[in-house]
């Protein structure tokens, strides 16, 4: 047996390293180490989308390389799925972002395409190019991730929906053109049954966008508040009453890559808490290196995992393992990196490129919230993949 890219896939690798040689800005370079690390003690947050990141991702959509296995007309080159594995492995292994967007490309874009009409599918280019700023509206105050407790509501006026209600958590709110606002249109309907899906441009009278900021101190992401929102009925994704069959549509395409760069921070967190480890003169310790070296076993096993799940074609399911595993993981990273720093590690030391490690470690907390709680993900696993009942 023969356990290798074939020459077709290695080329595709080497066309794909070029591009990157000459076109990756340095800012998408060094994003991972500015994202981790940025101080909340003074000075400006840091932008959401800044110019280069919005050049960077129109840069990758005209030459092909935003969603490889698309055609050109949506940025891609129709690359096979392995190959869209090496170029997600190839971005991780650079520490490379795409997009700092992922909503539009990754949740907006494959819905349009999905799910809209002819007209709303035109609007994917510009959502998958970062030429338009889109926001989800999913989470709210009593539905986190629990989505089908939503109670957004919006009532159907003729050719126009009137929305009431709040999200929160939204990511992009600040800054964005629209939203993917999913909302309840039959209250009297079963949870599941009653969800709508509505394109709200954000300027529409009756939208107010408070900023949210969290414990690392940026401001990602906002609650939003909608008072009598006036909302087409042409700008209704699917069906009336139909948003859920959309909702696991979006919620699929979002978490069917994430592995990668997940599974990918982890293994340069361990080589990265092996430097820690040499620089504080601990690596001779047997319970550090055995700490050490579990969590290297794990982040590898993860990243194996993850290949042979894509070879089975492994499903939405299965990918909510993955998700599980390395959020959790990189949490007791950053836990094993403060206990490394002792007293050290609530505090930065001024020196260029030091990581911050206290800002690591509260920042992934939120990584087992975002996306599906470590809870919601584990009721999944036991439900969908270990056939097991739901309790009373």
């Amino acid at each position: 047996m023969k356990l290798a890219w074939s020459a077709e896939d290695e080329a595709f690798r080497a066309e794909l390293a070029a591009f990157l040689d000459q076109h990756a800005p340095p800012e998408a370079v060094e994003y991972g180490r500015h994202l981790a690390d940025e101080s909340s003690d003074g000075g400006a947050p840091p932008e959401l989308l800044p110019d280069w990141a919005r050049v960077w991702q129109a840069t990758l959509f005209d030459h092909g390389w935003m969603v490889p296995g698309y055609p050109p007309e949506l940025g891609g080159r129709n690359a096979t799925p392995t190959q869209t594995l090496i170029y997600l492995s190839e971005l991780a292994a650079r520490d490379v972002p795409r997009s700092l967007h992922f909503p539009g490309y990754a949740i907006v874009g494959p819905s349009l395409l999905e799910f809209g009409n002819e007209e709303q599918r035109g609007l994917a280019p510009a959502a998958i190019r970062g030429d338009a700023v889109w926001c989800i509206g999913m989470s709210e105050p009593n539905a986190g991730s629990d989505l089908a407790g939503l109670q957004t509501r919006a009532v159907q006026d003729g050719d126009t929906f009137v929305v009431n209600g709040q999200k929160v958590w939204t990511s992009y709110a600040m800054i964005a053109d629209r939203c993917m606002c999913y909302v309840r249109t039959d209250p009297d309907a079963p949870k599941h049954k009653g969800i709508s899906v509505l394109m709200i441009e954000m300027d529409t009278p009756g939208i107010e966008v408070r900023p949210l900021r969290h414990i690392t101190g940026a401001a990602e992401f906002a609650e939003v508040f909608f008072t009598d929102v006036a909302v087409p009925a042409a700008h209704l994704l699917g069906d009336v009453n139909d948003g859920w069959r959309i909702t696991t549509g979006s919620l699929a395409h979002e978490r069917g890559g994430l592995w990668v760069p997940g599974v990918a921070r982890c293994r340069h967190t361990v080589d990265e808490l092996v430097g820690v480890a040499k620089a504080r003169g601990l690596d001779a310790d047997p319970g550090i290196r055995r700490e050490i070296a579990a969590l290297y076993e794990e982040a590898a096993s993860l990243w194996a995992l993850g290949h042979k799940g894509f070879a089975a074609g492994a499903g939405g399911a299965e990918h909510s393992y993955m998700k599980l595993a390395y959020s959790e993981l990189l949490k007791h990273q950053f836990e094993v990196g403060m206990t490394l720093h002792g007293p050290d590690g609530a505090v930065t030391s001024g020196e260029p490129g030091d990581p911050v490690w206290w800002r690591r470690f509260f920042a992934s907390f939120a990584g087992t919230i975002a996306g599906g709680t470590s809870e919601i993900q584990r009721n999944i696993i036991a439900q969908r993949v270990l056939g097991l009942p739901r309790g009373a």
